[in-house]
């Protein structure tokens, strides 16, 4: 079990972790405080002592960030805006007209727009749908499709709606079998589950700071593999090469134009540091332990229906289902201001997910624990759902009477 952190709230019941992880490790607020304080200069930017306590936060991270995911060079590693900005800049900074993309029918919309954009632009795109009877798309598809002018595949590593996780190693053998580039998005596994560019084939590795990482929101990473070239979106001044005109073709300065966010860094490497500390090992059979027990309650109430991963296929901490009687923009509203338990309900970014499962336009509610939540507020969450879905069956009015009272119990 995780260290008891104190809430803001003694009631307030947190199961929105896929969107944003919350709460932080108090090292991470810590950390971030005195970094504005303390190292407050711009990295890479001056000699004096403030800009190199900066600029040694930063690499510090960098460090930290090649070491979880088995980069061979740190230089390697890319600090983004987010993790919609690493897979902008994988995408755009690879794919020319004419080329082949291989992806998934079920990808966040980070992937879908940009690749949407790429298509106008000449780009060619094949979208593979899942095995119905597995929910993860068959390595056996990806060979079958791939054509001469295929260049990339690019993955959801787990699904941000149903949490089901993709045998990216089978797929990482197909692409490096025909010499494509393989390109995951790991937006909700980067500090959940073991992550290895190297064992993994993995060229492109994009992935948020402020989800399983416990970093702040604002930052974001992308891995760069030395089989690929991109090109760079921006460019800019770097702190070093200065005398230059053009981008420098140095690793991560082409890539990292302007002064970077250096306070979430350091609160991203503070993150870092407590995952390593606590192990992934650890966090990852928390987490299951919470996701199971959501699952096996919500599978004995009445007009719930559930959308996991199959059996014997892996599952991230996230979990979608409807009840009967409820548009799910309904059950969320009752569940924050009736229980104060806050999730996400809607498409989740994610309308072609939703439309392989058969929940669009409506989508799902989801909810998804993280480290810090406990079992205790899985089962007050299991018991207001039932509450919600036995009163489904009651008139509007009806139904608000009979939840207010546990409103004012907690």
């Amino acid at each position: 079990m995780p260290n008891t952190l104190e809430h803001e709230s003694d009631t307030m019941i947190y199961l929105d972790n896929a969107a944003t992880s919350w709460p932080k490790p108090e090292s991470v607020y810590q950390t971030m405080d005195e970094f504005l304080r303390r190292k407050g200069g711009n990295p890479g930017r001056s000699s004096h002592s403030m800009a190199v306590a900066a600029r040694e936060t930063v690499e510090e991270t960098r460090l930290l960030i090649a070491r979880l995911i088995n980069a061979s060079e740190a230089e390697r590693v890319i600090f983004t805006l987010n993790c919609t900005d690493a897979l902008n800049l994988g995408l755009k900074g690879l794919l020319r007209p004419g080329d082949h993309v291989l992806t998934s029918c079920i990808g966040h919309n980070s992937v879908v727009r940009p690749l949407r954009k790429l298509e106008q632009q000449g780009v060619k795109v094949t979208r593979l749908p899942p095995c119905p009877e597995a929910g993860v798309m068959s390595a056996r598809d990806i060979e079958e499709a791939i054509t001469k002018e295929t260049k990339l595949v690019v993955v959801t590593h787990a699904s941000n709606v149903t949490g089901v996780i993709q045998p990216i190693e089978e797929y990482g053998v197909v692409a490096r079998k025909y010499n494509l580039i393989f390109m995951v998005d790991a937006a909700q596994t980067a500090g959940k589950y073991p992550l290895d560019v190297q064992a993994g084939n993995i060229d492109l590795l994009a992935f948020s700071g402020h989800k399983g990482l416990l970093g702040p929101p604002g930052t974001g990473v992308l891995y760069v593999g030395n089989r690929v070239d991109l090109d760079s979106l921006r460019e800019g001044g770097t702190g070093s090469y200065s005398e230059l005109e053009e981008q420098p073709a140095t690793l991560p300065y082409r890539y990292e134009s302007g002064t970077v966010n250096s306070v979430g860094i350091s609160g991203l490497g503070a993150g870092l540091k407590y995952i390593f500390g606590e192990g992934l090992e650890r966090i990852h059979a928390h987490e299951q332990y919470l996701i199971d027990r959501l699952i096996e309650g919500l599978a004995n109430i009445p007009k719930v229906t559930l959308y996991p991963a199959k059996d014997g296929f892996k599952q991230a901490p996230i979990l979608s289902f409807n009840i009967e009687g409820y548009e799910p923009g309904e059950v969320g509203a009752i569940l924050d201001q009736a229980f104060d338990i806050k999730v996400r309900t809607g498409l989740h970014c994610a309308p072609a997910a939703h439309k392989t499962l058969g929940t669009y336009p409506l989508g799902t509610i989801r909810l998804s624990p993280g480290y810090f939540n406990t079992a205790k507020e899985i089962d007050l969450t299991l018991h207001a759902l039932g509450k919600i879905a036995k009163a489904g069956k009651l008139s509007r009015q009806n139904r608000e009477s009979s939840l207010e009272p546990v409103k004012r119990l907690r």
